[in-house]
Formats: structure tokens, C-alpha cells, sequence
């Protein structure tokens, strides 16, 4: 069968997985402290052995297979709110959380403090200080820059950032959580902690849909190619059982 069948097959399979990153994306563009997920796409040749391509086969050549996806870690925009537990990070430092899954790290700071006096997440996850999970005092709280809680002079704890190199694989883990495959991150250098204000999505909304629409169309187009190999394969098909 042709090789260039199984390119378009998996061609397809990758712009329908393709389409599934991009919706959730679109999904999280409201969502605080969401990072946009980027497919990162390979090439498969349609024919091998040195074989002449077809032009259909090197119209398929023209798209690759889903390799996986990165985390975009460029930041969004900070947002005043003026609740004083709402924490953004200027910088490429991320939030230590302590979840039922094991460690986690985040962009999201819509913390509040819990029953027993930790700053926790909505969630109820414990935020992680630099010698563990923080007890806030009771009063008005301040928080400066690199991290520091602290009320009328008393050190309460200072919050602990990581980050994470360009290249690293941060696999999303829902609710603006990340998981670290095979590293837990370095000691965030130049991050700034800003009390009072939520960090944006930083998925471009306008992007967003514009890439839509272009996996879409990939899709079809991958679609018509099956339907013309299809159509192809019956009539050898046909012919072959009419010599026979």
C-alpha cells in the first residue's frame, strides 16, 4: 500500500490531536496563571527507498506528526485586585504547591488563608514557604517583593519560587498546575513577588483562533487525502478483479 496512505493517516491523527491542544487553550484563556500549551510537530516522509514522491505524496510532506507539546513560559499581564492573598510573579519564578498528587508549581496566586492559618490555594493546596507550608498571623499582611510575609516587622516566611529553563518539560496537571519531569526546578533569580494582583492567561485570544482555524483546515485537507486515496484503491481495486 502506499506509504503516503500511512502519512496521511498519521497526519490526520496529529491535526485532530492538534485541535484538541488548541481548544484547550481557547478553553484557559480566562484562567489565571495558564500557560499555553505549543504542539511541536515532526516531519514523516510520504515514500522511502529513494522512491519518486507523487505530488499528492509531497503535499503531505508539507505537514508532520504531533511530537508532543511544550509549555509556553512567557508571562501574561498582572491585573490588580487589591485582595492582598492575590499574588503575581514578575519574572520567570513559579509557586511551590504541595498537592495530593506530590509537588506542583504554579502561576496562579489566588491564595486565601485556610481554617488552621496556611496559605493555601482555591483548592486548599498547601503554598510552600522556604522551610515548608506557611502560617500567616492574623492582621494585615504585608508581602514584599522577593517573597517575604511579614506583619508589623514579624517575618511570618518568605514564599518559594522556582524556575524552570526554556526547554523543560513541564507537563500541565489542570488548574494551572505543573509537574517537572525529572527536575524540581532551581531558586527563581530576578522574580518579584506583587501583592494584590492575578497574573492573566498568556494565550492570545486573536492567535488562538487563527491557529484554530488553520489546524482545522489542515485536518480536512488531510481528510481529502484519504478520500483520494480511497477512491484510488477501489479502482485498482476494480480493475484487478476484472482481469481476473
Amino acid at each position: 500500500m502506499d506509504s503516503g496512505y500511512y502519512a496521511a493517516c498519521a497526519g490526520l491523527r496529529a491535526q485532530t490531536q492538534a485541535l484538541e491542544v488548541a481548544a484547550h487553550n481557547l478553553a484557559n484563556i480566562n484562567t489565571t496563571g495558564y500557560r499555553e500549551q505549543q504542539g511541536l510537530f515532526r516531519s514523516l516522509l510520504a515514500g522511502a527507498n529513494g522512491q519518486q514522491l507523487s505530488p499528492l505524496n509531497r503535499a503531505i510532506n508539507d505537514f508532520g506528526v504531533l511530537g508532543g507539546s511544550r509549555v509556553d513560559l512567557s508571562p501574561g499581564s498582572l491585573e490588580r485586585t487589591g485582595n492582598p492573598f492575590d499574588l503575581g510573579i514578575e519574572g520567570k519564578g513559579f509557586f511551590v504547591v504541595q498537592t495530593s498528587r506530590g509537588t506542583l508549581y504554579t502561576r496562579n496566586g489566588n491564595f486565601r488563608v485556610s481554617a488552621k492559618g496556611q496559605l493555601v490555594t482555591t483548592e486548599g493546596d498547601q503554598v510552600m514557604g522556604e522551610q515548608g507550608p506557611i502560617s500567616v498571623p492574623s492582621g494585615p499582611v504585608a508581602i514584599s517583593p522577593d517573597g517575604t510575609l511579614s506583619l508589623n516587622g514579624a517575618i511570618a516566611g518568605k514564599l518559594r519560587l522556582v524556575e524552570f529553563s526554556p526547554d523543560s518539560a513541564l507537563v500541565s496537571e489542570g488548574d494551572s498546575n505543573y509537574s517537572a519531569s525529572g527536575s524540581a526546578g532551581k531558586p527563581a533569580a530576578g522574580s518579584y513577588v506583587r501583592q494584590g494582583v492575578l497574573e492573566s492567561s498568556n494565550v492570545s485570544p486573536v492567535s488562538a483562533f487563527v491557529g484554530l482555524i488553520a489546524v482545522q483546515r489542515q485536518a480536512e485537507m488531510m481528510q481529502r487525502v484519504l478520500t483520494t486515496f480511497h477512491t484510488e484503491f477501489n479502482r485498482i481495486a476494480t480493475a484487478d478483479l476484472a482481469r481476473v
